[in-house]
């Protein structure tokens, strides 16, 4: 494995990147989504599900390829359209962008059901109080739809660090790139595979520990229904 190190330790870093990346552009969009499908009009609430759907329906693997390069294509002709230039689009912020619009139809299910699943009471009671818009969405509903949230959202950060090793398919040079480039230049496909596996539960575990120390957090000031 002599001279792969820098190179697997180099993945590893983009695929945190990456992952990172995509999980909060995937909850920007699935707030939104989430916000589409609750409080606006009939012609949105349609779109928005129609690209749940959409997103839940085909392969990822399938969509990451549609979105990575028949997206390009579509920017570049409406590019063209409009009367400039070919627009470059860098690998990185197409992995960003193609994870986070894929995991967004899965974040906004999860902050649409965390939001109905709340005590119409509290928030009636909040308005009665004169709250309104941002500060009641601050200091009523986000606390209280956070541990109803929790479980699907940790869930979809796992899922998100996996996930990331599908833009090994367009080529982008990422942790499983690397260590199948390794693994083919040096015939040694088990131990390197056996690596990059190895490194990946090293992530999820080291993701438990914040994921459990938060968990924590929230609970001391969750109240205990029942």
């Amino acid at each position: 494995m002599s001279g792969w190190g820098v190179s697997l330790l180099q993945g590893l870093v983009i695929t945190i990147e990456i992952s990172v990346g995509g999980y909060l552009t995937g909850l920007v969009i699935g707030g939104l989504v989430a916000w589409a499908k609750l409080r606006g009009p009939r012609w949105l609430v349609a779109l928005a599900n129609g690209y749940s759907t959409i997103c839940r329906a085909v392969p990822e693997v399938l969509l990451i390829l549609i979105l990575y390069y028949a997206g390009q294509q579509g920017l570049n002709a409406l590019m063209a359209w409009l009367g400039y230039g070919t627009l470059g689009i860098g690998g990185f912020f197409a992995a960003i962008t193609v994870l986070g619009v894929v995991n967004g139809a899965y974040t906004s299910e999860i902050l649409r059901g965390a939001v109905l699943a709340l005590p119409k009471g509290q928030i009636e009671a909040a308005r009665a109080y004169g709250m309104h818009g941002f500060g009641l969405f601050r200091r009523v509903i986000l606390p209280l739809m956070i541990p109803f949230a929790f479980a699907g959202l940790t869930n979809l950060w796992m899922t998100m660090l996996k996930d990331s090793a599908l833009i090994f398919v367009v080529g982008y040079n990422e942790l499983t790139f690397t260590a199948v480039q390794a693994a083919a230049s040096t015939r040694m496909y088990f131990p390197f595979l056996l690596l990059c596996g190895a490194i990946y539960y090293a992530l999820t575990q080291f993701s438990n520990i914040f994921i459990k120390m938060f968990e924590r957090h929230i609970r001391r000031w969750t109240p205990k229904l029942g």
